[in-house]
């Protein structure tokens, strides 16, 4: 987040540097502590609000996958897994939770 931004706002903008795709933010979906790094993470469910995005200065690569095609081995970051398999254990329920993880050392 930059100084005087909502989380919302922080997590629209990084995904804008990241993909140039503009959101819309539906929800909170997960928090993701890493407490020996001092770190947390959140995680939103969103929407694009067009069919757009491409590689920016901040990533080499971007892509849509479907549910089957994820390449599990290749994500960097254990909380964008995490994040990722809670959302499909969850996708049909009426009102899913907000998923709390920690990664322990």
């Amino acid at each position: 987040m930059e100084n005087g931004e909502t989380v919302e706002q922080g997590a629209k903008r990084e995904t804008f540097e990241e993909t140039n795709a503009e959101v819309e933010i539906i929800r909170l979906h997960s928090v993701y502590n890493i407490p020996h790094v001092n770190q947390v993470y959140l995680h939103f469910l969103a929407k694009m609000e067009k069919p757009y995005f491409t590689e920016t200065s901040e990533s080499l690569e971007v892509q849509l996958f479907s549910e089957s095609d994820i390449p599990w081995d290749d994500i960097a970051f254990s909380s964008t897994s995490y994040s990722l398999q809670k959302y499909f254990q969850h996708k049909e329920e009426h009102k899913p939770p907000v998923h709390i993880g920690l990664f322990e050392k």
